[in-house]
């Protein structure tokens, strides 16, 4: 089981020394984690992954040369058609993000299976990301799709027991990743270090062969 950890702002070297799979840095303005500095070099094992809403084709990929970007994010309205055209002009590995509350229409994901490498799916709240709590995760089990998908939404070390209960039901196959953010903060941006690595630590234990 993989681990992403989103929202980079102030100690992005001391989450990297972590070695989480993934790390996340957003670059979307209104966001508290909005990224505009130079990203610190880190291990070529981790991806480094660029989180966008509804910007530019041309502005996601000069963001993607500019940090030399490993994948991209994609935190808003994006279509079918406007992914397609961001894999065809540079091939990153592509996240596209569905919002759940109560509900989720699973259909809507058929017309981005070939256009984006992973689905990532986290709570809809007032902002895109960040909002601090959790979706009801049992709503998974009517996910169609064989394509990876990421778990996000409000996840933090007080959820770790419940982290494990999902990981061992069927709706959890197609995880390949859990995605964490605001609730391992003491700010919007810096991350909780001692939180992080207990949390990793559980997954890895519990889950190294998923």
């Amino acid at each position: 089981m993989k681990l992403k950890v989103c929202g980079m702002k102030y100690n992005p070297e001391a989450v990297a020394a972590l070695q989480p799979e993934y790390l996340g840095f957003i670059f979307w303005e209104p966001s508290s984690r909005f990224f505009n500095g130079e990203i610190p070099p880190v291990s070529k094992e981790i991806k480094k992954i660029g989180v966008f809403v509804d910007a530019e084709v041309d502005e996601v990929l000069a963001t993607i040369e500019k940090h030399n970007l490993d994948g991209v994010q994609l935190h808003g309205k994006e279509s079918p058609q406007y992914c397609l055209q961001l894999k065809t002009s540079n091939p990153v590995e592509m996240i596209k993000v569905f919002s759940i509350k109560d509900t989720f229409d699973f259909s809507v994901l058929a017309e981005y299976e070939d256009v984006c490498d992973y689905f990532l799916f986290d709570t809809k709240g007032k902002l895109p990301g960040g909002n601090g709590y959790t979706f009801d995760w049992s709503i998974l089990k009517y996910y169609p799709s064989t394509k990876p998908y990421f778990l996000s939404g409000g996840i933090g070390i007080e959820n770790k027991e419940q982290i494990v209960a999902f990981l061992k039901r069927p709706e959890s196959k197609y995880c390949h990743a859990i995605d964490v953010n605001s609730s391992f903060e003491s700010k919007p941006g810096l991350k909780k270090i001692d939180e992080l690595k207990e949390f990793k630590n559980l997954i890895e234990q519990r889950f190294v062969n998923k």
